[in-house]
């Protein structure tokens, strides 16, 4: 059984011959680069400076080396541009964290450090804007800057939510949609993996893209607090903006069917996330008002017209709205974040294991890889294991991405007991 077949299989909730792992493949299963660099130097690989493959969360690539030793069964499909629009393949300028990592910034990497140690990014390259990230002293990610006025600052009522928002989405350009072809052809002549693309086009919300940091000039309702505020202050507005990203995300899929075709596995179509460690973001009943009925189109979508299984992401304590999940087709959810309130991995498991697919989850990546021991974080993902790997369905990953303040050591023990139990089926 090759790998992708064995994903396969596991997607379709199928028994498979082995536990699979992705590291890399996503935006929310990955690795700062600081970890990367340091795990490098544990295994004894080349020292060399770290490829950054998303900025914003700084995540370092998983290089075929890193993906070997990991003996990973997925491989991601980037698209062009990072989340602050510049090129995500060719032209890298040379940096160093402030932890002393090495790495390589896609694109320019316009950017200004202050004397305070603090780094601001700007969007696409471009310093005629305002900058649009930020990375305090001794920090190892970016946030995205907000840069427009506060909601109570101007006229929603009277503003277009699709003009808003027009720089924030948009249909695939022809060059784009060649990108697409021909990197999916390459992932899949050169790898027996699973390949899952990061579209995302049904993010509604999503807290790192809202603030549109890739955009030169953004409009409209884009701080966080102002746009949960306005699905109780200005619902048409907020309903204005889903609609319009969930046509433009409709014609893109389209065009991503008659490009790519079946060299894809996996879309993910969301990436927002709908909870906190203590609790929902977002009411139920405003889920189901603003955001079910836009998912299950996306996701009729996709699965009346393709293969590929739909992915979302949502972090945080969103038991009430898991169901909601599988009503509107989602397939896989990731990364069960059962750290978090109301979360127990055993009975969501027994509740939601026949439904849905579970990508990571495999450690706690805020307490246990950070601060335990070794053997801490070998026992934890044993335990993991037992739960969520048990008659298939499960894809091993960390609870979202390693931070920078993870050993190399317990990188490795996660590794290594992974590779351990990863039969135990």
């Amino acid at each position: 059984m090759t790998k992708r077949e064995n994903v396969l299989s596991v997607l379709n909730h199928e028994r498979p011959d082995w536990t699979p792992i992705d590291f890399g493949g996503t935006g929310q299963t990955g690795m700062n680069a600081s970890v990367v660099y340091r795990l490098r130097k544990l295994l004894g690989l080349e020292d060399r400076p770290i490829r950054i493959i998303e900025p914003l969360q700084m995540l370092g690539e998983i290089d075929a080396e890193l993906a070997d030793w990991m003996d990973v069964d997925v491989v991601g499909l980037y698209g062009p541009t990072t989340l602050f629009g510049s090129p995500y393949a060719g032209e890298t300028t040379p940096w160093e964290m402030p932890d002393g990592t090495p790495v390589l910034m896609p694109g320019r990497f316009a950017h200004v450090t202050h004397e305070d140690g603090s780094t601001a990014i700007y969007p696409q390259d471009n310093t005629s804007v305002e900058p649009s990230g930020f990375m305090p002293s001794g920090g190892s990610f970016f946030d995205p800057i907000n840069r427009v006025p506060p909601m109570d600052e101007i006229d929603v009522e009277s503003r277009n939510p699709k003009e808003d928002f027009s720089t924030n989405f948009g249909v695939y350009s022809e060059s784009v949609i060649d990108y697409f072809r021909e990197e999916s052809l390459k992932l899949r002549s050169e790898s027996d993996k699973a390949i899952i693309f990061a579209f995302g086009g049904g993010g509604f919300g999503d807290a790192g893209v809202l603030p549109g940091p890739f955009e030169l000039h953004p409009k409209g309702v884009r701080r966080f607090e102002d746009w949960m505020m306005a699905h109780y202050l200005y619902p048409d507005y907020i309903k204005g903006v889903i609609t319009a990203q969930k046509e433009v995300a409709l014609q893109n899929l389209l065009l991503l069917k008659e490009a790519i075709g079946e060299n894809i596995d996996v879309i993910n179509i969301s990436g927002t996330d709908f909870g906190s460690q203590a609790g929902l973001l977002i009411s139920p009943e405003h889920f189901r008002e603003f955001y079910k009925e836009p998912f299950a189109e996306l996701n009729g979508w996709v699965h009346e017209n393709t293969s590929w299984k739909t992915h979302f992401h949502c972090c945080g304590s969103i038991r009430p709205i898991i169901q909601d999940f599988i009503d509107c087709g989602v397939d896989i959810l990731n990364p069960v974040q059962w750290t978090a309130k109301d979360m127990d991995l055993k009975e969501l498991k027994e509740e939601f294991g026949k439904q849905l697919v579970f990508w990571g989850g495999g450690i706690d990546t805020q307490k246990t890889l950070p601060f335990g021991t070794p053997e801490q974080v070998a026992n934890e993902v044993e335990h993991t294991l037992s739960i969520a790997a048990k008659d298939g369905g499960y894809v091993f990953s960390s609870i979202h991405n390693v931070l920078s303040n993870t050993s190399a050591e317990n990188a490795n023990a996660m590794i290594k007991s992974f590779r351990k139990h990863r039969f135990k089926v």
